[in-house]
């Protein structure tokens, strides 16, 4: 990608998103955080873009967008289930284009102030999080876990070997990769979708949660289970608890440190 064809906000929004990586770098050695550390990469290819206020011209209805930069992106129809109508154009901050293995996304930064009007229910709950059950709570309540990749693994072992079988570089292959990429999505989608429901849901039934902190990174050292883990989405969860929690006006505890 040439940059001299993109915008200059878009470009200064690469430069931010770089520095932020290199920053936290840093801060996590200061901090000494256990395990191990490394330098960020960057990919030579870049799925995303991101614009600020210019580059980018949004239709009077809403159902599609035009981008004014010299890349030739041009005029791309909108589709979707969030309806546009109920923002201004100076409410949108930020325009992000994203490929996905689906297609290409365009997401919008929205300055709203979200307002949840929840009455305190009393309650009290401490969660242990588990492989068998996504959940165990102090009320003795188990969740299922829907282990959402080891229902697929049928389906994407044959897409594998579909993709092997295929020459490399053709035009055949690199439909099989595409295929690839979609039950891969589904599943990462399926797991973020349940997580967050699901976050979403214990913390609208009580004022205060309590939960572990897990060393997630060290656990899937363990090569027997780290499929499971990783499947089971725990941080996910966990960063739906802290999202709801301060949206609801909640308590939530990790550890031995408890937070608003």
């Amino acid at each position: 990608m040439a940059l001299d064809e993109l915008n200059s906000q878009a470009r200064q929004a690469s430069a931010e998103r770089a520095w932020s990586a290199i920053s936290r770098f840093y801060e996590n050695c200061k901090k000494k955080i256990p395990g191990k550390k490394e330098y960020p990469k960057f990919p030579k290819d870049c799925r995303s873009v991101e614009y600020k206020s210019t580059g980018w011209k949004l239709a009077d209805d809403r159902k599609s967008i035009t981008f004014t930069d010299k890349k030739g992106i041009g005029k791309l129809k909108i589709k979707g289930t969030r309806d546009l109508h109920f923002y201004q154009v100076s409410q949108l901050k930020r325009v992000r284009l994203v490929k996905r293995a689906d297609g290409v996304y365009v997401q919008f930064c929205i300055n709203v102030d979200r307002k949840e009007n929840t009455a305190p229910t009393g309650n009290t709950i401490g969660l242990d999080v588990g492989l068998k059950e996504y959940y165990t709570d102090s009320n003795g309540v188990t969740v299922e876990n829907p282990k959402f990749l080891k229902k697929c693994e049928r389906t994407l072992k044959r897409s594998h070997r579909r993709v092997s079988k295929k020459v490399k570089g053709s035009k055949n292959r690199g439909k099989a990769r595409q295929i690839l990429g979609k039950h891969y999505l589904q599943i990462s989608r399926q797991r973020k979708d349940h997580a967050v429901k699901l976050a979403r849901c214990v913390v609208q039934s009580n004022d205060l949660i309590a939960y572990e902190d897990l060393r997630i990174k060290n656990m899937v050292q363990n090569h027997c289970l780290a499929k499971s883990i990783n499947d089971a989405s725990w941080y996910q969860f966990r960063v739906g608890l802290e999202y709801f929690a301060k949206a609801f006006k909640r308590r939530n505890g990790c550890g031995k440190s408890a937070i608003h």
